[in-house]
């Protein structure tokens, strides 16, 4: 699976490299002294979080706001050890507390539509990117060879009514962000949010990353890596004894403890993009997978079984997806996945679920074809797309029939 980054290492490691301005902070070893001084430096506030590899660290309550030196040792003793969707964390730190009556979103990702990277942007930071309406954001692709310029940054800022002393500090931040981006092998980064003081400078106060551990970029950063505690939860580690029982094809899972989206990807790095894209719009998918490297049939069936055993009967909706595929035979891993889930059903009972399925490459047809008869044959509402529509649209369109499912759900439950 890609090498993954959260904040703490961001500051230890990237920021300085690429002068992104950062909040000060001190780890969890730093002494009562230190922390008193540094909380004098920082105007009584510092924000304490855990050092997690998970999203959604404000809602689980594992980033909290200190006003003295014993909550700051209280809340780093007690964060430390916290524990959010299944993953556990590292360490603990204190950050520097950012004052700001504006935020704004940035990230940057590989995107299908583009054939490249992307940039996005939003002044409407510091809450869910899913939850932003789209007039307040924008995405502009960015060229690989020429990369990010100041005044293509200033054109977003321009376009989103940023504040015009703002606009010439944030796109020279932006280029900086690029930079880092392209620099360092990186899959995505984001930045949610950056908090613009007083003094008008933005600051960097939530950062996550995903690297591509075969780009050559990253071996010359010369990057570490934390190691974070071991999590891995039943259905991890019968997916993981699975995937070494053969080398014929790839059965890779990581949870990411979300409820809508049950998610059958191909491909590492569009698996990537996709599990990123199904987070932006809100459709938390259940785990990221990659399944590709030419499965054979059976292989697949034990495979999608599995995932169908833990995730199905809590999921919204059941997405297979991945890019267009250069040996994978579509026809025998869509028929895998098609006989896996009607024998599902005739073991262990119906399942109300849409089906969204997107691929291209090798004997796409047939296996269209089968995974037609089979969906038809369960009575299951589906929506096929095919190799000429951007993976990321797709993952987009599934988060939010997901979400739709879910709602519906609810609604009978509570009538």
């Amino acid at each position: 699976m890609p090498f993954q980054m959260t904040e703490l290492a961001f500051l230890e490691q990237l920021a300085h490299r690429f002068s992104l301005p950062v909040p000060e902070y001190l780890t969890a070893s730093a002494t009562r002294m230190k922390i008193r001084d540094a909380l004098q430096r920082w105007r009584g506030k510092g924000v304490v979080k855990a050092d997690v590899m998970s999203g959604g660290r404000g809602k689980a309550k594992v980033v909290t706001v200190v006003e003295d030196v014993q909550q700051a040792m209280a809340q780093l003793r007690r964060l430390a050890n916290a524990e959010v969707g299944g993953m556990h964390a590292r360490t603990s730190y204190i950050t520097q507390f950012i004052p700001a009556d504006l935020q704004v979103y940035s990230a940057v990702t590989y995107d299908s539509r583009f054939c490249g990277p992307s940039l996005t942007v939003s002044m409407k930071g510091g809450v869910d990117i899913e939850s932003v309406e789209e007039r307040h954001k924008q995405t502009i692709p960015v060229d690989v060879f020429k990369g990010l310029d100041a005044y293509q940054a200033s054109q977003l800022f321009e376009g989103l009514a940023c504040p015009k002393p703002l606009i010439s500090i944030l796109s020279r931040t932006l280029v900086s962000f690029w930079d880092m981006f392209i620099s360092t092998g990186m899959r995505m980064c984001e930045v949610n949010p950056w908090r613009v003081g007083p003094d008008n400078a933005p600051y960097a106060c939530d950062f996550k990353a995903v690297f591509d551990e075969a780009n050559y970029k990253l071996k010359e950063a010369d990057l570490e890596f934390p190691e974070y505690p071991e999590s891995a939860t039943e259905f991890e580690e019968d997916m993981a004894a699975w995937d070494a029982s053969s080398y014929r094809g790839q059965a890779h899972v990581s949870e990411l403890g979300g409820d809508l989206v049950l998610p059958i990807l191909f491909g590492g790095g569009a698996g990537t993009i996709i599990a990123e894209t199904l987070e932006a719009a809100g459709g938390r998918p259940i785990f990221l997978s990659d399944f590709g490297g030419n499965p054979p049939y059976e292989r697949m069936v034990g495979t999608a079984e599995r995932c169908f055993r833990y995730h199905l009967a809590g999921a919204s909706a059941l997405l297979i997806l991945g890019g267009k595929a250069n040996n994978t035979l579509i026809d025998v891993t869509f028929q895998a996945i098609g006989d896996a889930l009607a024998r599902h059903f005739e073991e262990r009972g119906r399942v109300e679920i849409p089906v969204v399925i997107g691929r291209g490459g090798p004997r796409m047809v047939p296996g269209f074809l089968a995974m037609r008869e089979t969906l038809e044959s369960l009575r299951l509402p589906y929506v096929i797309f095919g190799h000429d529509t951007p993976v990321t649209l797709v993952a987009e369109y599934a988060a939010r029939l997901a979400k739709f499912v879910k709602t519906r759900k609810e609604a009978r439950r509570a009538t």
